[in-house]
């Protein structure tokens, strides 16, 4: 749930560098003029729709009940007969909605656009302390500390290893002439009145005297809908229009507008009235003000609304964010799978996509002349006992549960009870909690070696079995995390270390004492996420259209976040200014370059994401050898010594060849040239040797 997060020296790198004569330097990003040009004369490409879920599922929760999209069967067969059903995507880490949908809009992990901690995140302060900032901020907004006006951590909030703003994702579309059009998608539109709107409108503008007598209002004015424009569009030309400012663009990024807020973008894309949903009814605030609605109300039926009047209006490329379904927005406690108003939920959603795909072939958008891509930011663990009764399968028989939601464990309380440990600390909440020790101390140090130590032996009674559990599963220190891409090139941002706990518990810091419980069922959310947890790190992709073959579902491909977005800009032929962290999925394309048709070529390309992915067989090994390492109590810490060094020179292989990989893919795709088999080969070798040498800790690194 989006609002609910937001608040609370290895052998073979002599043959790397000897390969690197073998790869050119990435081309330059393609500047065509005049008008929305996309995809090749052979497979032209008219319109683009990008719609990213919330936490909706393509496997099945309970067994007995039809999954989120198995419940969406006009979504599911329009995938599935029309395109490719990728059944074996996944997630970066930490496993969240902000970190996802930013990975799958830029195609870099978080590492390298500033938010692998989400939905918010904290930074340490120069006193020590560390403070909260907020992850959805619009794309050139530095730290939002909504505590503080004067965060003092001044990088952006995007942020590039070399502390600039992030390319953004629709400079390449209004590069080549298309505008580009955002429906509650993270940080491509207004997040938050108070840092947006004085930045975008002015200081003494009347949206900011709006923002300040009426807040809510402002939000359904300003936030959460937007439009970025060509150069020289008529839609950004009248009232409304505002500069659209990318001050670190490569490039450069002068002369574009854009209209930003439902108050200048309804009337470009609905003249006569409202915006309105599929099932047409207008889309407004809880107030009953037509505008955004919150992004906990972009349901489909919203989302596409605004979507399909933003394609009729002729805005070409449009991307969309749809709410969860599993949450009874817009507050109270979760539902479980085959709940009836889960159900319900998911028939709503169904038949907004029937009205959807109905009205957009009514226009001519069909898949001969549009790009669809469609995803989940991730999946989510459902916590709570057993169904009721045991054979429902939630569509006949409605589904009951006695007991629902997340267990929440008070770390703080239980360090101070169970280890007598009272060292001063905060923490990202999360079942991925992310621990800030006061002070910012090294991995190194004594402080932070004991405080591991003790939160691993934390014990917790699962108040749903029964049972104790010790619920710290994986951890990560910064070692590790530069290995998961979760290093910034902000190093306030790094925690002193992260842990992975099982995915039935969502960790907080509260009272240093159990006077209240600090082990206990929390009855307002069920659906856990950012663990290291097959049911939550790997999701769905599909994608159809011009170019796109009709594999149906397949398990085939191997694939994450990191690849949309080369993917979708290979088959548009467009070109970011910047190498990507995934690879293009060639597998899904009719027509790709002759270079990558290879059967070397392709083995190399299943084994780099094995190799570099946040969750593939080398980050799994690797977090493994990492948490052994961080919880051993050895004479002198040489367990964990002799691991962090071992880990480190790893990381360096990995780097390295990861970055040659990605640049022979990159340039073959974009040149069309044929890779020497004796060089793909080598590659994949290399890469197999560094993934075994990670599998198998007792190994020399020779």
């Amino acid at each position: 749930m989006r609002m609910r997060r937001m608040l609370s020296g290895v052998a073979a790198l002599g043959t790397v560098a000897a390969l690197a004569v073998a790869v050119q330097a990435p081309a330059q990003a393609r500047q065509p003029g005049g008008g929305c040009t996309l995809g090749t004369p052979g497979n032209p490409v008219q319109h683009v729709i990008y719609l990213q879920f919330d936490n909706v599922h393509l496997t099945r929760d309970n067994p007995n009940v039809p999954s989120d999209l198995e419940q969406m069967p006009h979504l599911l067969n329009f995938l599935t007969n029309q395109g490719t059903l990728d059944a074996n995507h996944h997630t970066p880490l930490i496993a969240h909605t902000g970190t996802d949908i930013l990975t799958s809009l830029t195609g870099k992990y978080g590492s390298n656009m500033g938010q692998p901690i989400s939905n918010s995140y904290r930074y340490y302060k120069p006193d020590g302390t560390s403070a909260t900032g907020v992850s959805f901020a619009y794309w050139t907004d530095g730290v939002y500390d909504p505590a503080t006006a004067t965060p003092t951590d001044t990088t952006p909030t995007m942020t590039t290893q070399a502390g600039k703003i992030a390319p953004a994702p629709w400079a390449a579309y209004t590069k080549a002439g298309c505008d580009f059009g955002a429906v509650a998608t993270a940080n491509t539109v207004l997040e938050n009145n108070k840092i947006d709107l004085p930045k975008v409108f002015g200081a003494g503008s009347p949206e900011v005297a709006e923002g300040n007598a009426n807040p809510s209002l402002a939000t359904t004015d300003f936030v959460g809908i937007g439009v970025h424009c060509a150069a020289g569009s008529a839609r950004c030309a009248g009232t409304g229009a505002r500069p659209d400012v990318l001050p670190d663009e490569p490039g450069g990024y002068t002369g574009y507008n854009g209209l930003f807020g439902a108050k200048y973008v309804n009337p470009v894309i609905s003249p006569s009235g409202p915006v309105k949903s599929i099932s047409g009814a207008t889309i407004a605030d809880p107030q009953g003000n037509p505008g955004f609605p919150g992004f906990d109300g972009m349901s489909a039926d919203n989302t596409l609304g605004y979507v399909a009047s933003m394609q009729e209006a002729g805005v070409p490329v449009t991307y969309g964010y749809i709410s969860d379904a599993h949450d009874r927005h817009p507050s109270g406690p979760a539902y479980g799978p085959g709940e009836a108003g889960y159900v319900q939920a998911l028939t709503s959603y169904d038949n907004a996509f029937a009205g959807f795909f109905d009205r957009l072939a009514k226009d001519g958008i069909t898949t001969k002349n549009t790009l669809f891509v469609v995803t989940a930011d991730e999946n989510d663990h459902f916590v709570g006992g057993a169904a009721s009764p045991a054979s429902c399968d939630g569509v006949t028989t409605p589904c009951t549960y006695s007991q629902i939601g997340e267990i929440n464990a008070n770390s703080r309380g239980l360090l101070a009870t169970q280890q007598n440990v009272t060292t001063p600390y905060q923490v990202h909440s999360d079942s991925a909690p992310n621990f800030y020790l006061d002070g910012n101390p090294a991995a190194t140090d004594p402080k932070t070696r004991a405080f591991e130590k003790a939160v691993s032996k934390l014990t917790a009674v699962n108040p749903i079995t029964g049972r104790t559990d010790q619920f710290a599963t994986y951890f990560a220190d910064p070692v590790e995390m530069k290995l998961l891409h979760m290093v910034t090139g902000d190093p306030l941002r790094t925690p002193t270390f992260t842990t992975f706990a099982d995915p039935n518990y969502f960790v907080y810091a509260g009272a240093s004492n159990c006077n209240s419980p600090c082990v206990a069922l929390g009855p307002g959310f069920a659906w856990n996420h950012g663990a290291f947890a097959p049911d939550i790190n790997k999701t769905f992709l599909g994608i159809a259209g011009p170019g796109v073959r009709h594999l149906g579902t397949t398990d085939g491909i191997w694939s994450d976040h990191t690849d949309i977005r080369p993917t979708m800009l290979s088959l548009l032929r467009l070109r970011d200014p910047y190498t990507h962290d995934g690879r293009v999925l060639f597998e899904l394309m009719h027509r790709v370059p002759h270079g990558l048709n290879s059967g070397d070529v392709q083995q190399l390309a299943e084994t780099f994401k094995q190799l570099d992915a946040s969750v593939g067989d080398f980050a799994a090994a690797t977090l493994t050898s990492s948490t052994t390492g961080i919880v051993s109590d050895s004479a002198s810490d040489a367990t964990y010594t002799a691991s962090e060094a071992r880990l480190t020179a790893l990381g360096n292989a990995r780097d390295q060849l990861a970055a040659q990989i990605l640049t022979l893919l990159d340039n073959v795709e974009f040149h069309g040239g044929q890779v020497d088999h004796h060089i793909a080969k080598s590659l994949d070798d290399q890469a197999n040797h560094l993934i075994h040498l990670a599998q198998h800790p007792d190994l020399p690194l020779t």
